[in-house]
């Protein structure tokens, strides 16, 4: 199956209208990066009044209830047999959902915005590397290569004399943060029993709950307004952009849409710069440029070769033009993004592939290109 060819979004009316049915995965990611980047620095004024516990309890909230009519309108997926999907959930609900906002929040509140963005590219190691060492996922030399651009960019904004000078703990907090994420993301790449929306909404709303209740307990309080803004916030930044990103890493991979989502950090410091007042510094755009060349290598890496598919049932978002979704519909689907529970026979054949839900076996030498 060609990703690229497919549209990211499910049947939801909310991600088909802000990027159109027949955008890529790449786009999706580059989306989920924008909306992402920009909770950062606006998430920075609102931890003079609440505990980073709290917010990250609202921020997930938000982001549930903006999912909500998606995930509903998608149906109840049956679980009974899905056990190795449900822990993978799990898995993204503590690690993604109630761990790392925590900490990122509590390094936010400890140095400047633009600093903890940048910081936030260690998410893309992380991923990589985990997706390379545990998952099975191949990288040609262009990924490779697109890896150690933005590590490269990474290190040069990490240094402290250049990113604002923040403290070591800060550091280290958006260190594990990122490690916590990488997790979240190379599970939630390989979950195939519900729709991006669905495991959006499930993290949302129970991690949400969990780190509410646990700010709560703590002595902070809420008011309307700082209240509605978390959940605002919540919803834009953190909903759609969830969304998006679980779909776009379903067709691209974990570590390829880590790479287009690093962006992330730097919608993050132009935000920063914008509304916070920080400096503009020539190290940073220097490590944009790096970031663009690698998106640019990531979008024309190809591999290709021949490879056996199991027998499998599973749900994703897919099209019929892909080589790979054979099956009819009464109604007619032609070209549309859609989902549903489908089966896939055993087959064998060549074609250029990512890691998607469709690929995810060992590859020997020879067979990159």
């Amino acid at each position: 199956m060609r990703p690229d060819t497919l549209a990211p979004c499910d049947t939801s009316s909310m991600t088909g209208a802000f990027l159109g049915q027949r955008s890529t995965p790449l786009v999706s990611a580059l989306a989920a990066a924008a909306l992402f980047g920009a909770a950062t620095p606006l998430c920075k004024p609102l931890l003079t009044e609440l505990a980073p516990t709290t917010l990250a309890g609202l921020l997930y909230l938000g982001a549930a209830a903006a999912l909500a009519p998606m995930a509903l309108r998608e149906g109840f997926p049956s679980v009974a047999q899905h056990g190795v999907n449900l822990a993978r959930l799990a898995g993204v609900v503590v690690f993604g959902g109630v761990v790392a906002p925590v900490l990122l929040l509590a390094a936010l509140a400890r140095a400047p915005a633009g600093s903890v963005a940048l910081w936030l590219n260690l998410e893309v190691v992380a991923t990589a590397l985990l997706a390379r060492a545990f998952f099975r996922e191949h990288l040609a030399t262009r990924g490779v290569v697109a890896i150690l651009l933005v590590c490269a960019a990474s290190a040069l904004l990490a240094l402290p004399v250049h990113a604002g000078g923040a403290p070591g703990s800060a550091l280290l907090l958006v260190a594990a943060a990122c490690l916590c994420w990488a997790l979240d993301n190379n599970w939630t790449s390989r979950i195939d029993a519900f729709t991006p929306a669905q495991s959006s909404f499930a993290k949302g709303l129970v991690a949400g709950s969990v780190n509410l209740a646990l700010g709560l307990a703590g002595g902070d309080s809420l008011t309307p307004a700082n209240a509605g803004l978390a959940l605002g916030l919540g919803a834009a930044c953190y909903g759609l952009s969830l969304a998006l990103l679980v779909s776009a890493a379903q067709q691209l991979g974990a570590a390829r849409s880590q790479l287009a989502f690093a962006t992330a950090s730097f919608w993050g410091v132009a935000l920063a710069w914008l509304l916070l007042g920080e400096p503009v510094l020539p190290v940073q755009i220097a490590a944009g440029v790096l970031m663009a060349l690698a998106l640019a290598l990531l979008s024309r890496e190809d591999h290709g070769h021949w490879h056996q598919h199991s027998s499998v049932t599973h749900r994703h978002a897919h099209r019929h033009d892909d080589g790979h979704h054979t099956h009819t519909h009464p109604e007619g689907r032609p070209g549309q993004a859609h989902s549903h529970v489908h089966h896939h026979a055993a087959q064998a054949h060549a074609h250029p592939h990512r890691p998607d839900l469709h690929h995810r076996h060992p590859h020997g030498r020879g067979r990159r290109r």
